[in-house]
């Protein structure tokens, strides 16, 4: 893998490589300061411009009648025909995205995710206690990943001797630009083969047969989990085709892990960096406050596309029809018009508007009450276990300009 660039500023935003040391805050920086709505070029594609400041991106999230999600929300051009084959409800516009929406929301409703605190409590001290054997170990390998797949597995009904290769596989898709995570790095070899597949990757064919399995009935998920759930109320409403269940089942491998991960994998690193978090944390008086201020800094999925659906100016600038709009809502979220201290971990800070699951638009992530719910218990859990936790090595980090995360994070603990 390259060396890490320094970010002096003028990092490109566009390169993956300009991630691979971590997010390039100072860039971000300066774009908010001198050109918050700002054309970037692409090596191998159009250009599109880029909203930095939080302002902008609340502004664009609430029009989707003019910053449209039916053209695609990552940032490649794909032809209509690849837009069709690869587009899940994220991918389109109301009234047809509340459709499905409406399938799916009441599982993820907050009084929905408030039954599983005590699973997730048990599953937490769990994986914490086993972790703590150890007095050296991968904190994101044996903490932020578990609990995330566990707890996916569980409310998505599926078998939980299948979770690890799912999540691999989600991981293959979601971290299509990351040589650590797939043999095809999207952006280096030719993917053409897989134009029709999610994220271009080889990967969506393999979770392609499992979803189809579980069509069939060939492979029993629990009754009570969403996707038998969502394939009854489907029966009944039509929504989804076949091929509609199958992208809406990557979606879930990729996104149902790997944001939730990353927030407790960047809580963790935070740990490390400043132990004075972890004193805060065991006065237990930050937990309505604290997983909103990691997930904020954490920013896992540093951006979603737009395409303007007509002109429009905005910031001075005059954006086009059809031009492709880009919302760094990892920008947004350290907007120092917004937040005070925008680049400290603040436990209590109130009001939080953080845009890290999309807020504001008919796109907020469906899993922020779930998300929530395991930062807080984890991080109450390692209060609770923990006297000290220092990183002996540095963390290493996804190539990506689409998901922020630590990816290694070797820690030293002790009881």
């Amino acid at each position: 893998m390259s060396t890490a660039p320094i970010d002096d500023g003028f990092l490109d935003i566009a390169d993956h490589d300009s991630y691979i040391g971590g997010v390039p805050h100072e860039s971000f920086a300066r774009l908010r300061r001198d050109d918050p709505v700002h054309w970037t070029e692409e090596r191998d594609g159009r250009g599109f411009w880029s909203l930095t400041r939080h302002a902008d991106i609340m502004f664009a999230n609430q029009k989707s009648a003019i910053f449209s999600s039916a053209q695609g929300i990552r940032i490649e051009d794909q032809t209509y025909e690849e837009y069709l084959a690869r587009r899940t409800f994220q991918e389109t516009d109301p009234p047809e995205h509340r459709l499905t929406r409406r399938m799916v929301n009441p599982a993820f409703s907050q009084k929905a995710i408030a039954v599983y605190e005590e699973m997730i409590k048990e599953l937490a001290e769990t994986i914490v206690d086993k972790a703590l054997e150890s007095a050296e170990f991968d904190a994101v390998e044996m903490i932020a990943k578990q609990l995330p797949m566990l707890m996916l597995g569980r409310i998505l009904g599926l078998p939980e001797e299948d979770l690890e290769w799912l999540v691999t596989k989600g991981d293959a898709l979601i971290g299509n630009t990351d040589p650590e995570f797939t043999d095809l790095v999207v952006d280096k070899m030719d993917s053409e083969a897989y134009r029709f597949m999610p994220f271009r990757s080889p990967a969506g064919v393999e979770l392609y047969d499992y979803a189809e399995q579980i069509l069939r009935g060939d492979k029993p998920v629990d009754g009570d989990g969403v996707l038998a759930r969502v394939l009854a109320a489907n029966q009944s409403d039509g929504v989804m085709e076949d091929r509609d269940f199958k992208n809406f089942f990557c979606l879930l491998m990729a996104a149902g892990n790997d944001t939730t991960r990353y927030s407790i994998a960047m809580a963790l690193y935070q740990l490390t960096a400043n132990p004075a978090l972890l004193g805060q944390l065991k006065t237990g008086d930050y937990w309505k406050t604290a997983p909103d201020e990691f997930i904020r800094f954490a920013s896992p999925t540093m951006h979603f596309r737009r395409t303007a659906t007509s002109d429009i100016e905005l910031g001075g600038k005059l954006i086009k029809a059809g031009d492709k709009v880009v919302l760094w809502f990892v920008s947004g979220n350290r907007d120092e018009a917004v937040f005070a201290n925008p680049n400290e971990i603040m436990l209590g800070r109130d009001p939080n508007p953080h845009v890290a699951f999309g807020q504001g638009g008919p796109h907020f992530c469906l899993g922020i009450w779930l998300a929530r719910l395991e930062v807080k218990v984890i991080l109450q859990v390692l209060a609770s276990r923990l006297s000290s936790i220092e990183a002996i090595a540095e963390p290493t980090w996804t190539r990506s300009n689409f998901i922020c995360g630590v990816k290694h994070l070797q820690v030293r603990a002790s009881r």
